[in-house]
């Protein structure tokens, strides 16, 4: 099985090939809109972070920097800082370089003086930039080169029963077939942990997955919270989730069968291919933040009650098993799987079809949240979002 692909130098594939228009800081984060906006086949991201911080914010805010930037997705990257943050443009451009052979310039607005003359230059290079990137064409790649993030969100009753359940099946096809799948969202394997890490390949990863999880209930015991109070939501409750296990039981289908291979924090960056899970938030728009980081260039994203979020880097799939979502927000769905609630299709049929879905979305489909031009960024902190 074969998608059409870019092959970067280092031998990754992106399912894309923008050049992005990366702040560094929050307060640079209009500007790079704003030069995003006057050239075509680039994209920028909006930080809410990179100043004002403690180390390991700092740290967190750098690999979700520089990740984006490493995305396959990406070609190349012009940084945009504002000139008093924590880590300055020329830094993390140097960053940036260090890790990769892609393009990479920079501009301060400081010393440039202001957005007109920053946006000046940076669309300049920017032009240059993605004329070069234009030169760089699809070719036939293997299956193997995928690499998916799985996301859940506005999960109701259908959600455990038809949706994950059918990704999952995918995930399973993906591996099978060399490639990688990643699952995240910590919080949501609490209640269901100990049946998830039963699928850790080596007794050490089966411990790792157990730690995340109390880990993360002892970080939010530390200051006197209790995860349960806010999970399941109040939109999962109405659509028929009545407890965390229950939730988490659901969630975790979506990651499959296949032995786990790897466990790693937020933003990083694998070093296998296979099954993995990432350590981040049951929030949405945190977990996909982060996996896009690691490396994912499409995600898969299951709901029942229906969520519109998208991401500016990587192309996300909407996958329901809920008929009324589908219809109601049909702008907003990809993939309806409810047959599978209505005894009209197998699980493994729509797994397959998902798979499918997959291949034509990697070979340059474009998604419902695409063509909204969605993008939904939240970096986490060391005070977790849930």
């Amino acid at each position: 099985m074969q998608f059409m692909g870019y092959r970067r130098e280092d031998g990754r594939v992106g399912v894309r090939n923008y050049v992005l228009i990366l702040p560094g800081c929050a307060c640079a984060s209009e500007t790079c809109r704003l030069v995003a906006s006057e050239v075509r086949g680039t994209k920028n991201v909006i930080m809410n972070v990179g100043c004002s911080d403690v180390q390991a914010n700092t740290d967190m805010n750098l690999r979700v920097l520089t990740g984006f930037a490493l995305n396959p997705n990406v070609f190349g990257v012009i940084v945009i800082g504002l000139g008093c943050e924590t880590v300055g443009h020329r830094e993390l451009a140097a960053k940036i370089r260090a890790e990769t052979s892609k393009p990479v310039v920079s501009f301060g607005i400081q010393e440039i003086g202001g957005t007109v003359a920053t946006t000046a230059a940076a669309v300049k290079a920017a032009r240059e930039m993605v004329a070069q990137a234009s030169e760089q064409q699809r070719e036939p790649c293997d299956a193997s080169d995928l690499f998916v993030a799985i996301e859940c969100g506005g999960s109701d009753a259908t959600s455990g029963i038809a949706s994950n359940p059918a990704v999952g099946n995918m995930s399973d096809r993906i591996v099978d077939l060399g490639g990688t799948t990643m699952m995240s969202e910590t919080i949501e394997f609490v209640g269901a942990e100990h049946i998830l890490a039963k699928r850790g390949a080596t007794p050490e990863i089966h411990d790792q997955i157990i730690r995340i999880c109390e880990d993360y209930e002892k970080h939010l015991a530390g200051v006197g919270q209790d995860c349960r109070t806010g999970q399941p939501t109040t939109g999962n409750k109405a659509g028929g989730l009545s407890t965390i296990e229950e939730k988490s039981l659901g969630c975790i289908h979506k990651g499959g069968t296949r032995p786990v291979v790897e466990v790693l924090q937020e933003a990083a960056r694998p070093t296998k291919k296979g099954a993995l899970i990432m350590d981040t938030p049951g929030y949405d728009i945190s977990s996909v933040t982060s996996m896009v980081a690691g490396g994912a260039t499409v995600v898969v994203f299951t709901t029942g009650r229906g969520t519109p979020t998208g991401h500016a880097l990587a192309p996300v799939i909407k996958v329901t098993g809920n008929r009324e979502t589908a219809k109601r927000m049909a702008d907003n769905m990809d993939i309806d799987v409810s047959g599978i609630l209505e005894g009209d299709l197998t699980i493994a049929d729509a797994g397959k079809g998902i798979l499918d879905e997959v291949i034509r979305v990697a070979s340059g489909k474009v998604t419902k949240a695409e063509a909204f031009g969605f993008s939904d960024i939240a970096v986490d902190h060391i005070c977790r979002f849930i």
